[in-house]
């Protein structure tokens, strides 16, 4: 299965429509304008909540922490270096590889691949898409994927 992440360009907050393999609607992401930090917020289409990716604005290095009703199931923070950027990714036990920063990884569960994440060079706004070989993992990928989006964001 697949999903495509496509970032509105002429909006005053990141807001973020997300396609399945057919490039119909599944899912929308919202950032609140007027927030203490960065966050998201992630829809399906009939405006359920399914997760928040906000940051933690007291720490002395960028980190996110990612919810789900309320309780708090994963941390994406960068590490402190000289020279390029590193983060270490705590969320349900899943690691990342590859160029998370160039935009071209996997994230594995144990040994199993995932998810395979690239993104778009030549597309107007951030465009990503999400090959994703597990259905169970998609919500949680995605929430992933949109954390790391914001941790790079240097927001």
């Amino acid at each position: 299965m697949r999903l495509l992440i496509k970032q509105r360009v002429f909006t005053w907050s990141d807001t973020y429509d997300v396609y399945d393999e057919y490039e119909n609607p599944k899912y929308y992401v919202k950032a609140e304008i007027f927030a203490w930090g960065h966050q998201l917020h992630v829809y399906d289409q009939e405006g359920n909540e399914l997760g928040v990716i906000h940051q933690k604005v007291l720490s002395f290095l960028p980190e996110f922490e990612i919810e789900i009703n309320g309780e708090v199931i994963g941390t994406i923070y960068k590490n402190f270096t000289f020279f390029s950027n590193n983060y270490e990714v705590e969320y349900m036990g899943w690691k990342v590889e590859g160029d998370y920063l160039g935009w071209n990884y996997d994230i594995y569960d144990g040994e199993e691949a995932i998810l395979h994440i690239n993104k778009k060079v030549l597309a107007w706004g951030d465009t990503y898409v999400l090959d994703i070989m597990r259905e169970e993992d998609e919500v949680n990928g995605l929430l992933l994927v949109l954390a790391i989006d914001a941790a790079n964001c240097g927001k």
